[in-house]
């Protein structure tokens, strides 16, 4: 008996192959408050790229005051020595950061910016204007040293605080990031509240702005269970790159009952199905999840793991024919 794979139907209107943006080290990890020993988070990466994971977000180089769990960042980097094919992204939110992130040998630097004042002022201590401005200066020295460079905006389709957020605010925020010199673009569903048709009108915004398509990609939550109908929406306008965390590791501590970041494994069930290639071993990354949720001693988040891994149970007990 072979373990479950979708069937594939291949749509032609949507795209051909999608880069899946592993977030797991960095921001599934970040809000756990159990510290997370930096052997295992350096095992943990390997085995993702071992799977075939080529684009993964590694750490952040922050103040160990506001992100204690990755304070361990450059023991971490200096822990791996990953393929130099492998998309090496860490997060650098000011010039310190930066520094330190280049020093580390990171060979792409994010930045991270909110669409609303409130969460600016309580997730970064700073203004939307204050944001950029750093980022700027972190988009400038990124390049300068030769390190690629992403942009996050963070509450995109909604905060907590103010509620709705204009398209044409996370437009305005998405061209200056771009004009500023960013490769890419990420927008994000912070606390999971976006459905298909508000997906469209914020991608029709920004591409309305001169934005190639090419260049965004989406960082989508699922606390209200819309983020894989939001991954098909984001398809069919042409997007090919997308966010999600191994087990769906993480979450949003600003919506309540939120069980946040879209699971790897429930993204490439779906892309699987579609036809649409991503160079990632399904069944590999599952078993990859289910490792990390036995170290980190609960199970996992991710549907598809659940499934696979009774599955695989059932497998082991099954008669040998």
């Amino acid at each position: 008996m072979s373990l479950p794979r979708p069937d594939v139907h291949r749509d032609p209107a949507l795209p051909n192959s999608v880069r899946v943006y592993e977030v797991g080290p960095r921001d599934g990890l970040q809000a756990e408050t159990t510290m997370v020993p930096t052997a295992t988070k350096a095992e943990f990466c390997r085995r993702l790229v071992a799977a075939g994971i080529t684009n993964l977000e590694l750490t952040s180089f922050v103040s160990p005051r506001w992100v204690p769990q990755l304070a361990d960042a450059e023991e971490l980097m200096a822990s791996l020595d990953l393929p130099s094919s492998i998309r090496q992204i860490v997060l650098a939110p000011n010039a310190r950061g930066l520094d330190r992130a280049l020093s580390a040998g990171a060979t792409e630097i994010a930045v991270f910016v909110s669409a609303t004042e409130t969460f600016a002022a309580k997730n970064l201590g700073t203004t939307v204007a204050d944001a950029l401005s750093s980022a700027a200066t972190v988009v400038e020295g990124a390049t300068a040293g030769g390190a690629a460079t992403r942009g996050y905006i963070s509450m995109s389709f909604g905060d907590p605080w103010e509620g709705a957020v204009d398209v044409e605010r996370v437009a305005d925020i998405a061209e200056r990031l771009i004009q500023m010199g960013v490769g890419t673009l990420s927008l994000g569903d912070t606390i999971g509240v976006a459905t298909p048709g508000h997906v469209h009108s914020v991608l029709n915004a920004v591409l309305a702005r001169g934005i190639s398509v090419d260049r965004v990609a989406m960082h989508l939550h699922d606390t209200y269970g819309q983020a894989l109908a939001n991954v098909y929406a984001s398809l069919t306008a042409g997007v090919t790159e997308f966010d999600s965390s191994a087990g769906g590791l993480g979450r949003c501590p600003y919506a309540k009952g939120a069980t946040g970041n879209l699971a790897t494994e429930d993204l490439l069930w779906m892309l699987d199905g579609l036809g649409i290639e991503t160079g990632i071993d399904l069944h590999a990354l599952a078993e990859v999840s289910d490792w990390l949720a036995s170290a980190m001693g609960r199970p996992s988040d991710s549907s598809v793991v659940r499934a696979l891994s009774a599955a695989r149970a059932d497998h082991a007990l099954s008669p040998t024919r």
